[in-house]
């Protein structure tokens, strides 16, 4: 009787290993192919935001070769204007005109109703365009720049068009 008993408690503690052994392993190997989908699905999403990123970006003198090599007058014996340093420079004059009392003249508009208009942002978009989002709190618009940087550096602006939207 005492070794029938211990047969079945062996037979018991066989049993109790495979299963367990067959579940653990089954569990590890879910828990590794759940782990490579979400793998997968990150990668997939961060190749999508980075396509999407550059196509945004396809816009703008930090990724337009062309525009940057305009600043490179060095082969005519001239000086070679940085755009890394040119784009914060001429953000920052864009800007500085907000605290003109009637408004940012490139917006293209007046005061309305006392309010006037200031440029948000802005985005250079090559050695020759900017478009800016202008607001006076209640109205909102977009203008687009021409600029220009001269032999002395200094930067100049020209509206040439602007966009008021209703309300």
């Amino acid at each position: 009787m005492k070794k029938s008993l211990m047969l079945y408690l062996f037979i018991l503690a066989i049993l109790m290993n495979v299963f367990t052994y067959t579940f653990y392993s089954g569990q590890v190997k879910f828990e590794q192919d759940r782990y490579d989908k979400t793998t997968k699905k990150l990668r997939d999403s961060i190749n999508l935001v980075s396509t999407k990123l550059a196509e945004a970006d396809y816009f703008s003198l930090e990724h337009n070769e062309n525009a940057q090599n305009y600043f490179d007058n060095s082969a005519s014996g001239g000086k070679v204007i940085l755009y890394e340093k040119l784009i914060p420079v001429v953000t920052e004059k864009l800007l500085d005109l907000n605290a003109n009392p009637k408004g940012n003249p490139y917006t293209g508009q007046d005061m309305i109703d006392g309010k006037k208009f200031i440029i948000n942002k802005i985005k250079i978009l090559n050695h020759r365009w900017i478009i800016a989002d202008y607001s006076n709190g209640e109205l909102w618009g977009e203008v687009l720049l021409k600029y220009f940087v001269d032999n002395d550096d200094n930067i100049t602006f020209e509206v040439n068009q602007t966009w008021l939207y209703q309300k």
